[in-house]
């Protein structure tokens, strides 16, 4: 299956097109290993313009399923992990300030929820060298 995601959170998207970020997090579970996605932007507000750019499809090299808390992120390798612990994740997701704080202030901004009852998400991962690749 192929996918074009949106992107919209404007520190990434220069770190992305120059294949120093290989991450996203995103809402969902259902996205699998060996599936091509691409990424686009918005020319103007999300939904109700053109898009600005297009990537290349890349295959999904690594594809992990979590739970976003209030607290932190949980999933099944590494159980609840609180955010101050969660700097690495932010780095490889291009969140600035590179921060597990940083982190959830995105979260919360984009996707407005953060609970007792977690969020269920995506840590999506690629190589950037399989991009032009056959969806």
């Amino acid at each position: 299956m192929t996918r074009y995601l949106p992107l919209t959170y404007a520190p990434k998207i220069p770190k992305v097109l120059a294949g120093e970020c290989t991450q996203t997090i995103r809402p969902g579970h259902g996205k699998l290993v060996g599936e091509f996605i691409a990424f686009h932007g918005w020319e103007g507000k999300p939904y109700r313009s053109k898009w600005s750019f297009r990537t290349p499809y890349w295959r999904l090299t690594e594809v992990i399923d979590i739970e976003v808390f209030w607290d932190g992120i949980a999933c099944d390798d590494h159980g609840l992990q609180p955010w101050c612990e969660l700097d690495d994740l932010a780095r490889r997701d291009g969140i600035d300030p590179p921060t597990g704080a940083g982190l959830k202030a995105v979260f919360k901004q984009m996707y407005g929820r953060l609970g007792c009852c977690g969020f269920d998400m995506q840590i999506l991962r690629w190589d950037p060298t399989t991009a032009g690749g056959s969806p």
